[in-house]
C-alpha cells in the first residue's frame, strides 16, 4: 500500500537519514538493514517522519529520546500512534535506553512482530 505524505518534508527526512541518532544507526546497521525484507529509514507517511517504516508489515519503529518522556510530547507521540493506528499501521516504540541496554531484547521484539524466527538473523 502507498501511504499519501508531505511533499514539504522530503528534504527533511532526507537530511535526517543523513544524521541519524546514535540509537538509530545501531539499530539500522545491526539489525534492521540485514532483515531479509524491506526497511525505511525516516519515512514520510502523512504529516510525519517516521525512524523506520516497514510496508509489507504495516510497522513503524520508533525510538525514543529524552525529549519523548516530557508531558507534552507524550501526548504528542500518543495522537501520532492514533492516526498511524488509523492507517492500519502498528507503532513499536523503544527509547534510547532501550537500544543500549536491552539492544537483543528489541530486536526479539521486532522480529517477533514481524512474524520472523529469530534462529534465522544473527544481530
Amino acid at each position: 500500500m502507498i501511504y499519501k505524505y508531505n511533499k514539504k518534508y522530503v528534504s527533511l527526512a532526507q537530511n535526517l537519514r543523513k544524521n541519524m541518532t546514535r540509537e538509530e544507526k545501531r539499530l539500522w546497521y545491526d539489525f534492521l538493514k540485514k532483515l531479509p525484507i524491506t526497511v525505511n529509514r525516516q519515512k514520510n507517511i502523512g504529516n510525519y517522519i517516521v525512524d523506520f517504516f516497514i510496508a509489507k508489515n504495516r510497522i513503524v519503529i520508533e525510538i525514543d529520546g529524552q525529549g519523548h518522556g516530557f508531558e507534552e510530547n507524550i501526548q504528542k507521540d500518543k495522537n501520532r500512534d492514533e492516526d498511524f493506528d488509523n492507517l492500519g499501521i502498528t507503532v513499536l516504540r523503544y527509547t534510547n535506553e532501550d537500544i543500549n541496554r536491552r539492544f537483543n531484547s528489541v530486536c526479539q521484539d521486532i522480529l517477533l512482530h514481524l512474524g520472523i524466527n529469530e534462529n534465522n538473523i544473527k544481530f
